[in-house]
Order: structure tokens, then C-alpha cells, then sequence
């Protein structure tokens, strides 16, 4: 009996979307350790340092936990953060001697080529999976490495900058007085949020994850919606890469590089079941922002950078610990 009203508890709690919410009091709890210890933690300009330093993250966030729930996976996401807007830059550059390509491509021109090179990455590991059944795990690995081959090699691992302003814009610019792309994230987390709640290929990554032969059976067009997924995440990374160079007024080598641990870390601790078929965008959201307020206070507090992944990794043990304890499927990959 109590085991039943347990079940019907946590059943109610998912169905409520509050197994979610659950991150909301230990962020509430670690704005305030960082406010005692640093009094300008609370201030507008640090707020919004955090979420334009967290709005890159949070984009690919988005983009992993669409293929989470269809129970796929995509590490490529951070290469493509890294050699999508490389490309454009080394296409955009006037001076070979500088990394360049000479060309002086026109920015809107090199804008478009990257986000159809996003599209292009994301259309090919959705082959690769979908009609090689390829394990996408390690397709997506490959893809991975090489592209971080490729952004060393395009440039012989220099650091473009110098770049026109309209490339730039994404990460740089500001809407009233608050940066673009915390706007641009908020858009797209409202978007694909609803998107996931009430349209149809929404409800049909869910029913894919859950059991994708049911899916089939249910006449869901399965391959085409996996490999649109992974089309679609192509090009959220595209843009994260985009607004990552514009914050940082430059494209380096190393770009995005270690990016798809965070995005893991913040997609686990925000409830994303790495099996499929469960998680919010919501949860995910509350991972992002916690990740990104922790990193801020510890940063405050002069905590070693290296202390902080020791710090990501703790918190995705604990997370998985208290998935268990709550009744949730073991996370297995």
C-alpha cells in the first residue's frame, strides 16, 4: 500500500513536471553562498555575465537533449562549436600569413556556409546512424576528432581575429540592454520547450525513445525524424559556435573543446534520462543555470580553475545517485 501511494506520488510529481524543479532550491542555495562571500554576486552586470557566458552552453544543451530523448547520442557538437565558425572566419580573412584563406568572403556569405556546414555535419552522422546503423556513439566520436583535426589543420592552429562585426554580431550585440544571445537562448528554449510539449514530432521523440518499434508501428516516420534531429542539432551548434566567437571577438583553435562534457553534466542534473523517452528542456534550463552560477561563485572566490571540473563531476554523481534514490531508471550509456 505504501509502496503504491509512493508510486503514485512520483508519478504525479513527473506528470507535473516538478521532478524538474528540483535544481531550483540548490541554485537558490548557491546564489546565496555566493552573495555572502562576494556582495557583488547579486549585481545586474554579474547576472548577466552569467547568462551570456551560459547562453552557448545552453543552445547545445538543447541541441544534445533532442537526441537524448530519442535515446541517441552526439559528441560531435562541441567540434562543431569549434570548425563551423573557423570555417566562415578563414574564409572571411584577407591575409594567408595570418591563418586566413585570402579570399575576403563576404561575412553574410560566410554566415550562411556555416550554418549549412552545421546542417551538412548533422545531416551526415544522421546517415551514418540511421541508414549505416552505425552506433552513434562512436560515429559521432569520430566525427568529433576529426573536425578537431580539421580546425588545426585549417588554420595551422592559429587564432583568427579581426573579424567584421556583422560576423561577430550573435555573440556581441546587445537588444535593449540585455545581450543578444540571452535573448536568442531564451527564444529557443521557449520554442523547442512548447515545440516538445505540443507538436506532434515533439511527442514523436518521446514515443521514438520510449520504444522505437512501437514507434514504427504507431506509423511514425522514424529514420526521417532521428536524422532531422540530427540536422537540426547540426545547426543549434553551428549557431552556439557563432555567438561563442562573438563573445570572445575572435575564433581560436581550441574552441568548444571539453564543450559536451558540460552539456552532459547540465543534461543529466537537469533530469534528461540518457536511456530516452524522458527529460524537459526546463530541467535541462535549471542545469545550465546552475552550472553557470556555480562556475561564477567559484570563480568569485578564486577557487583554482581545475577544482571546477573535480566540482561538475561530483555534482553528476550526486544527480544520478538521487535519480536512483527517487526511483528513476539507472543512467546507463
Amino acid at each position: 500500500m505504501a509502496a503504491s501511494a509512493q508510486s503514485g506520488f512520483k508519478a504525479r510529481l513527473t506528470s507535473l513536471g516538478l521532478r524538474e524543479l528540483t535544481l531550483i532550491p540548490a541554485l537558490l542555495i548557491v546564489g546565496f553562498v555566493g552573495w555572502l562571500n562576494n556582495p557583488a554576486f547579486l549585481t545586474s552586470d554579474n547576472l548577466l555575465n552569467i547568462l551570456q557566458q551560459s547562453s552557448e552552453l545552453s543552445i547545445l544543451v538543447i541541441a544534445e537533449t533532442l537526441i537524448l530523448l530519442l535515446a541517441k547520442i552526439d559528441l560531435s557538437l562541441e567540434s562543431i562549436v569549434g570548425f563551423t565558425p573557423m570555417l566562415g572566419a578563414w574564409l572571411i580573412s584577407t591575409d594567408p600569413s595570418l591563418g586566413g584563406s585570402g579570399l575576403g568572403l563576404n561575412p553574410a556569405l560566410a554566415i550562411a556556409i556555416v550554418f549549412l556546414t552545421g546542417a551538412l555535419i548533422g545531416a551526415l552522422n544522421g546517415f551514418l546512424v540511421v541508414k549505416m546503423r552505425l552506433s552513434p556513439f562512436i560515429v559521432t566520436l569520430s566525427i568529433l576528432i576529426l573536425l578537431r583535426g580539421m580546425t588545426l589543420g585549417l588554420t595551422n592552429g592559429t587564432t583568427l581575429f579581426d573579424l567584421p562585426n556583422s560576423f561577430l554580431y550573435l555573440g556581441s550585440a546587445k537588444w535593449g540592454s540585455v545581450p543578444a544571445s540571452i535573448w536568442i537562448a531564451a527564444l529557443l528554449y521557449l520554442f523547442f520547450g512548447i515545440g516538445l510539449r505540443y507538436h506532434r514530432i515533439g511527442r514523436a521523440l518521446y514515443a521514438i525513445g520510449g520504444n522505437s518499434e512501437a514507434a514504427r508501428v504507431a506509423g511514425i516516420q522514424v529514420d526521417r525524424v532521428v536524422w532531422g534531429t540530427y540536422i537540426a542539432s547540426g545547426l543549434l551548434a553551428a549557431l552556439a559556435g557563432l555567438m561563442l566567437s562573438g563573445r570572445i571577438a575572435s575564433v581560436v583553435s581550441s574552441q568548444g573543446q571539453n564543450m559536451i562534457f558540460y552539456v552532459f553534466a547540465a543534461a543529466v542534473i537537469g533530469g534528461v534520462n540518457l536511456n530516452g523517452g524522458r527529460g524537459r528542456l526546463v530541467g535541462a534550463l535549471t542545469g545550465v543555470l546552475l552550472l553557470g552560477v556555480l562556475q561564477n561563485v567559484l570563480t568569485l572566490s578564486q577557487v583554482p580553475t581545475f577544482w571546477i571540473d573535480a566540482v561538475y563531476g561530483a555534482i553528476i554523481l550526486l544527480a544520478l545517485i538521487f535519480a536512483r534514490l527517487t526511483g528513476d531508471r539507472a543512467e546507463d550509456v
